[in-house]
């Protein structure tokens, strides 16, 4: 292989960004009151909880990068 097919290659850890992208993406599955935490409905911290998930998700791929680039 060359270096550029290296470079722009495909690798799994990249599907960790589709995750947050459906989880939120998928509205039915989070429109709804039921169950509230602290009084909050689920649609509020689904969402808040999906914000350090998705950031959860995306630092093995900003690590994979930052070593691939080396």
């Amino acid at each position: 292989m060359d270096e550029k097919t290296k470079k722009h290659g495909f690798h799994p850890v990249y599907l960790l960004l589709i995750v947050p992208f459906i989880a939120l993406l998928w509205v039915p599955l989070y429109n709804r009151i039921e169950p509230q935490i602290f009084g909050i409905p689920f649609f509020y911290w689904y969402q808040t909880v999906w914000t350090f998930l998705g950031t959860a998700c995306t630092i093995p791929v900003y690590l994979y990068e930052e070593r691939k680039g080396k």
